[in-house]
């Protein structure tokens, strides 16, 4: 990742007078212990399984990819110039942390790790998410999910 004072001035600017969204509600509550969590990866890093359609600059779609993936079975679609691969090229925990989540499953840290997890494109308008954002809540509903680390990239 690109360091704010390593940015253009012109792009360093935009990124620093970006307006931050308001919500009217709070959607938090309270969590489960961990220990009983199901937990699934939300990444907006633009990750792909080998053969599916490849994100377009500004879409709102996700991506499923089994937990069983292994790295170089996914391909990053994220674009950008003041992005740095190089972390995920090394190791793709940088931005799918799965490996991770199954050590934590398997030290009875988390209760399980989900049969699949998600990715989005980053860089794109929350509102222009709402409407896979609900699909997928109701994926994670199905798979019993009841934690997400989401990875934003």
């Amino acid at each position: 990742m690109a360091r704010l004072e390593d940015i253009d001035a012109l792009m360093r600017e935009e990124l620093i007078e970006l307006e931050c969204p308001e919500f009217d509600d709070d959607p938090w509550v309270t969590a489960p212990a961990l220990a009983d969590c199901r937990v699934a990866v939300i990444s907006t890093a633009g990750l792909q399984r080998r053969g599916d359609r490849p994100f377009e600059l500004g879409t709102a779609d996700y991506r499923v990819i089994l937990g069983e993936t292994v790295a170089e079975d996914l391909i990053m679609s994220h674009v950008s110039t003041n992005f740095d691969r190089a972390g995920y090229q090394q190791d793709m925990n940088v931005c799918f942390p799965i490996d991770r989540l199954n050590e934590l499953a398997e030290e009875g840290v988390i209760g399980s790790v989900a049969k699949f997890h998600y990715s989005f494109m980053g860089a794109t308008e929350p509102e222009e998410m709402e409407a896979p954002t609900r699909q997928l809540a109701g994926l994670l509903k199905a798979d019993d999910v009841n934690a997400v680390l989401l990875v934003p990239i």
